[in-house]
């Protein structure tokens, strides 16, 4: 009972502060989330009003909150349309490697983590947060964008290179030999590609199963049906991430209407407890030592996902306006690269943690901010943004 008690005060004060801030940011025209994310500094470990009984359930609901942004974003395309956009963007993912991954291994090597600490460095730096872009397009109301395809792809195909990156990182950090590194890589690459195969041949069969006039028996089917894809791709060590948008590629039409609206509410609260938890699992006390490298590979590789987005954008027949946007909001660091941290923090001398945690604060703050400042900019050209649909 005293946990119970806990529980749900410290959930309902969550709730409360994340309601204000949200209501401060819709004020000024802003997305929540890098107040969302500063309050997950304060109420952490380290942070002014801690919140220990809340935070088992706030991680649970913030893994769910990854899959939801991405189901939705999945609903706004389909499988033949996303296909033909990634086959365009193979090129773009190989330029969002080099630029971005680069800066992360040779920080790596230049504070001697070894081979494996720059590996993981570089995974840190190259991968963007699916999760807050995400939320970010849907708040900027950058969905049906010309540019967001593009961006769409980059996630996708970083996520994709995920199933591959993560089974070998981990097999390497943990001193296991290379070719049982290579076997994982090839189960997961081999689970993605099924899936992906799966989700094009069944598509209308699972449309069939989840249409049904109740409303409450159709969320459930939706929920489930995604939760388990997610679930089993997690399981062959692919991305919960991908498996979602999967989910969401496969529905179209009133199908497709009817999950936005049912899955919207679900969306949000879940969305906010996976922003808040980036900050929960911080100590603001582990950032300021790192603070001055952790903050210039966050300036370089800010820059380098601009031109990341840039390129990716401009393969779609973007204008320059709508090649900066895309840029920008590829910036967000975040989930993954937590993740990625914490697969070789016990391999390395403990500098990868702060400085991976440093620095993703620092960009999952201030790349909804550049997402939002880029919207600003005024029009030199009106007639040239009509003419190429930006």
């Amino acid at each position: 009972m005293p946990v119970l008690y806990a529980l749900l005060l410290e959930l309902g004060i969550v709730l409360a502060v994340l309601s204000v801030l949200c209501a401060l940011a819709r004020r000024f025209g802003y997305s929540p989330v890098p107040l969302y994310l500063l309050a997950g500094l304060a109420l952490g470990q380290g942070g002014v009003a801690p919140v220990p009984a809340a935070g088992l359930f706030v991680e649970i609901g913030a893994s769910i909150g990854v899959v939801l942004l991405l189901l939705t974003l999945g609903l706004e395309f389909s499988v033949a349309e996303f296909s033909t956009s990634i086959r365009t963007h193979v090129p773009s993912a190989a330029v969002d490697f080099v630029l971005n991954a680069a800066p992360g291994a040779i920080v790596g090597w230049m504070l001697g983590l070894g081979w494996v600490g720059s590996m993981a460095l570089a995974g840190v730096t190259w991968i963007s947060s699916s999760g807050i872009i995400a939320r970010l397009l849907g708040d900027l109301r950058r969905l049906g964008n010309r540019e967001t395809p593009s961006v769409l792809s980059i996630l996708v195909l970083e996520d994709v290179a995920m199933a591959a990156y993560l089974p070998l990182l981990g097999v390497l950090a943990a001193g296991g030999s290379w070719w049982h590194a290579l076997l994982s890589v090839g189960v997961a690459c081999g689970a993605v590609a099924l899936a992906f195969a799966a989700s094009h041949r069944h598509g209308a069969r699972l449309i069939r199963f989840l249409d049904t006039a109740d409303t409450e028996q159709f969320l459930l089917r939706l929920l489930g049906l995604t939760l388990i894809v997610a679930g089993a791709a997690e399981l062959v060590e692919a991305s919960a991430a991908v498996g979602a948008f999967l989910v969401g590629l496969i529905l179209t039409g009133q199908v497709a209407d009817r999950a936005r609206q049912v899955i919207a509410p679900l969306r949000d609260l879940f969305a906010a407890a996976f922003f808040l938890t980036i900050g929960l699992t911080i100590d603001p006390r582990t950032l300021p030592p790192l603070l001055p490298i952790a903050f210039g590979l966050a300036v370089v590789t800010a820059l380098t996902k601009v031109g990341t987005g840039w390129y990716a954008a401009r393969r779609d027949g973007v204008g320059p306006r709508g090649r900066l946007r895309a840029g920008a909001v590829l910036i967000a660091r975040g989930e993954f690269s937590i993740i990625i941290a914490g697969a070789v923090i016990t391999s390395t001398d403990g500098i990868i943690g702060p400085l991976t945690t440093t620095y993703v604060i620092i960009l999952a703050v201030v790349g909804p901010i550049v997402a939002r400042l880029v919207d600003l900019i005024p029009h030199r050209a009106e007639p040239e943004h009509r003419a190429e649909g930006v």
